[in-house]
């Protein structure tokens, strides 16, 4: 045999695959499928520290001044702001990274979904991996070289694409080795996006003290050091990727008959023609006003909790302005519980949610979505002025269980619709919804704040008039997603354009199955199965044990 570059030419002249290749990842016989998604998982605990990324900006804004923030001079502009090494960043500069994380996953998963489902999930698992990691390895030089360019480059743009390629690379293998549970299949791997920052969070905090010293705030040292452990769990999840061959199904499950009134076809879309759709649209509408609403809520939950309850948090009768410092900062550690609390109803609702699909339907389940949601969200400035706590965490967090719940479920909803066959691809550009929404929810929700405290409004119904448009929101939604039907015969791809994408995706070449049918006798039992859940299980009991932690305080 003669070595090439991409690959090695085999002993009947055709070229054999790399080993990241789709074809080399075509599952043996015996496979259980029950090792994919703590798979999945280990790539999206990883990724999803993007939403804790902000335990790193109190430190970052005093890098230069360790024990306080050394100011900028007031005439001094923005990109000389951006290269100087003798004053500390904003947290408005910092903050950027934020967005820049969603926005590029979103424009990475549109840019990149096609070609994963083309060269499978190992390939774009590794390259994941190598972009997040190595952008927090860039982040770690601009801390030490003092550039926040470095930052937003590092992990902003290259780490962001890391999350794209990441969140992804996932969904359409696990949706075609669960055509029976789709729902809970995406929802048990999404679980891990939204439980990342539960591990990460507290885990980068203790690390930044132990590595803190009189001369550094500890953040090069823990982003290095976050890049290494990430590195080895994502490599580990991403070579873990299995796709089942071609018509595969469980041992003893029928599809079921073609259903239009569940939208639920055995038919397949081209990328191509699907986001030309209408029903592409009207989703991706879906997505976006559900995540504008949730997202918004996220980023503000810890000020609105204190602003709107304030001393009542701890048994005074004060306002926000009226607290001291200290009275402050007893109320902000009972905020710390209710941003956790939240976290844990995010997570749980990805799994809940998505799982209850599998039962209700996808376009019922987006329905509830929306008309409680809108229900909640219009009785939250009722429940605050009444001052009644308890129902108002309890709806927030019902509220953020269905935000994380329409992530979950849109993945299985994008395949009841276009099929399967290039469901990672469709949801790959759906996921632009993501980042429209990052933009618009955070926007939405500070600008009415700041325009309200300006005009005198209490900081206690500064919020108000927030939850009535957020509201309105989830009822367009709720159009929207009423307007969703069966795709229309003829964007159908036909036989010989389905045997043509299974040609560029190389599935003819199933090199380790001998027998298609083998592969439904899958092993019941397998220690391998057991290890695999305890490795993702361990991190994420731990960061469940730390959020109750500080949960418990809210309700002290």
């Amino acid at each position: 045999m003669t070595t090439i570059a991409t690959g090695i030419v085999g002993p009947h002249g055709g070229q054999q695959d790399s080993f990241l290749s789709r074809a080399r990842t075509i599952a043996k016989p015996g496979f259980n499928r029950w090792l994919v998604p703590p798979a999945a998982l280990a790539v999206h605990l990883c990724i999803g520290m993007a939403y804790g990324f902000s335990v790193f900006w109190l430190p970052l804004s005093r890098a230069i001044g360790i024990s306080k923030s050394v100011a900028c001079p007031a005439d001094m502009g923005f990109f000389a702001e951006m290269v100087s090494t003798t004053c500390d960043w904003k947290i408005s500069m910092l903050g950027w990274m934020y967005t820049l994380f969603f926005v590029f996953l979103g424009s990475s998963a549109a840019l990149w979904g096609g070609w994963l489902e083309r060269a499978g999930p190992r390939k774009a698992g590794v390259i994941a991996a190598i972009c997040w990691c190595g952008g927090l390895v860039i982040s770690a030089l601009g801390v030490q070289m003092h550039q926040i360019w470095m930052l937003w480059l590092g992990s902003g743009v290259i780490g962001g694409i890391g999350l794209g390629l990441g969140y992804i690379s996932p969904v359409s293998t696990l949706i075609k080795w669960f055509p029976d549970r789709r729902g809970m299949a995406t929802g048990m791997a999404i679980m891990g996006f939204g439980g990342g920052a539960m591990i990460g969070a507290p885990l980068a905090d203790k690390m930044m003290k132990y590595f803190a010293t009189p001369t550094s705030v500890g953040v090069m040292e823990t982003f290095l050091a976050l890049a290494a452990i990430y590195f080895v769990f994502m490599m580990a999840g991403a070579l873990g990727y299995r796709v089942p061959a071609d018509n595969w199904k469980p041992a003893g499950w029928t599809p079921p008959a073609e259903s239009k009134k569940g939208m639920i076809t055995d038919r397949h879309v081209h990328l191509d023609v699907a986001w030309r759709t209408p029903q592409f649209w009207l989703v991706w509408s879906v997505l976006t006003l559900n995540v504008t609403a949730g997202i918004g809520i996220i980023g503000m939950a810890s000020p609105l909790l204190q602003e709107v309850f304030a001393g009542k948090l701890i048994g005074l009768n004060l306002t926000f302005n009226e607290l001291d410092a200290a009275q402050k900062g007893q109320i902000a550690a009972v905020a710390a519980g209710f941003t956790g609390l939240l976290s844990l109803f995010n997570i749980g609702g990805r799994f809940f949610w998505a799982t209850l699909s599998d039962k209700l339907g996808r376009k019922m389940t987006y329905s509830v979505f929306f008309l409680l949601g809108c229900t909640l969200y219009s009785s939250i400035p009722s429940m605050a002025a009444a001052g009644n706590l308890a129902f108002f965490v309890a709806f927030f967090c019902i509220i953020l269980s269905m935000y994380g719940g329409a992530f979950a479920t849109v993945p299985a909803y994008l395949a009841d619709m276009f099929g399967t066959k290039m469901v990672g691809a469709i949801h790959g550009r759906l996921l632009t919804a993501w980042s429209t929404a990052g933009i618009l929810g955070p926007v939405l929700v500070n600008y009415i704040r700041e325009y309200q405290l300006s005009h005198g409004v209490a900081r206690a119904d500064a919020y108000t008039i927030t939850m009535y448009i957020l509201a309105g929101l989830l009822v367009v939604g709720f159009i929207c997603n009423w307007l969703v039907k069966s795709v229309a015969e003829q964007h159908y791809m036909s036989d010989d354009e389905l045997k043509q994408e299974k040609t560029l995706a190389d599935d003819t070449h199933q090199h380790f199955v001998a027998d298609v049918e083998a592969l439904a006798g899958e092993a019941s039992h397998s220690g391998k199965v057991l290890l695999a859940w305890t490795a993702v299980w361990l991190p994420l009991g731990w960061g469940i044990w730390m959020t109750l932690q500080k949960a418990v305080i809210l309700f002290k």
